[in-house]
């Protein structure tokens, strides 16, 4: 064309994914829960990333939530009760060049997968994490869970529950290592995918505790919440979750939060009085346990055995 070099090019992706590069079949969650939300905003987040389905993995545990990876476009492990993490820091110690997400919900996580959790934050692997927690188990049909408030009345506690749940926030911030902890809520779509996309784009275990509603069998949970701007707490700082103007104007509480104060992130966790919204603690220079397993990553078979044989040697009589 006249006027523009010969050796002008213009560099153009071979592939565009949409929407529909990440979905899969139908979910086959109740009407109004809260696993649709997270879903879609997932999906959305992948798109904006234009994020490979063949480099990306969703790895779940048992229970509703943990359908999750059945309705998405990409590599899946659908796994056992509460064992999500062993599977899904494997997949990333041996493939580090794989997005790794980990869906796994309140029982899956804080009951019978406690240990795995607790071991999962102090590796810190480059993992993306959403706890959905609708402090009960509904796959099973209405038990009381590990997050389950006081007085909750289920099958198992039917006079309610005695026993102080566990706060996963703040159990979170006690583990070692820790580096990325957030909250976020299913009937706040905006705030949830800000939070979601800044988990993803953080290098380390990013833990997003996500209050969902269960429109079957925890009817109150999350109505005063879902409608009551006063019952929600947001965090605010510039290193933390990006607000648009919009919904900064339909915010009515905030509070000045520096994510990098441990201590501080960790009073708002046992803050009883308040629900907060956003990014508790980010530490970015926290060791992680997935880039010690990627130095010997890209070696032939032969080459390991030449190494191994080599160590042997020197212990040879």
């Amino acid at each position: 064309m006249y006027g523009l070099k010969s050796d002008l090019t213009c560099d153009l992706p071979t592939k565009q994914y949409s929407i529909s590069d990440y979905s899969k079949g139908v979910p086959r969650w109740c009407p109004g829960c809260g696993d649709h939300a997270v879903l879609n905003n997932t999906q959305k987040l992948l798109k904006e990333k234009q994020l490979d389905p063949a480099k990306t993995v969703f790895v779940s545990g048992i229970g509703c939530s943990s359908r999750f990876p059945h309705y998405m476009d990409t590599y899946g492990f659908h796994g056992l009760h509460g064992r999500a993490f062993p599977v899904a820091c494997g997949v990333k110690f041996r493939r580090p060049d794989l997005n790794v997400f980990v869906i796994t919900g309140d029982g899956d996580c804080c009951s019978i997968g406690a240990g795995a959790w607790i071991h999962a934050i102090r590796y810190n692997m480059d993992l993306t994490v959403l706890l959905l927690d609708n402090e009960i188990y509904g796959l099973t049909k209405k038990q009381t869970s590990p997050t389950s408030r006081l007085g909750t009345i289920s099958n198992t506690t039917p006079e309610g529950s005695i026993i102080p749940p566990i706060n996963a926030i703040e159990t979170t911030l006690g583990v070692a290592n820790a580096s990325f902890v957030a909250q976020t809520a299913d009937w706040n779509p905006v705030h949830m995918y800000e939070t979601i996309k800044a988990g993803f784009e953080h290098k380390g275990f990013s833990f997003i505790h996500i209050i969902q509603r269960c429109p079957i069998f925890q009817q109150s949970l999350g109505k005063e919440m879902a409608t009551n701007k006063d019952a929600m707490v947001y965090l605010q700082h510039e290193n933390g979750i990006p607000f648009g103007e919009d919904f900064s104007q339909s915010v009515k509480n905030t509070v000045n939060h520096d994510p990098t104060n441990l201590s501080e992130a960790r009073e708002l966790a046992m803050d009883r009085e308040n629900i907060y919204m956003g990014l508790f603690y980010q530490n970015k220079m926290a060791p992680r346990y997935d880039l010690y397993g990627s130095s010997n990553l890209g070696f032939t078979n032969d080459q390991r055995e030449k190494v191994l044989n080599a160590e042997f040697d020197k212990y040879a009589i």
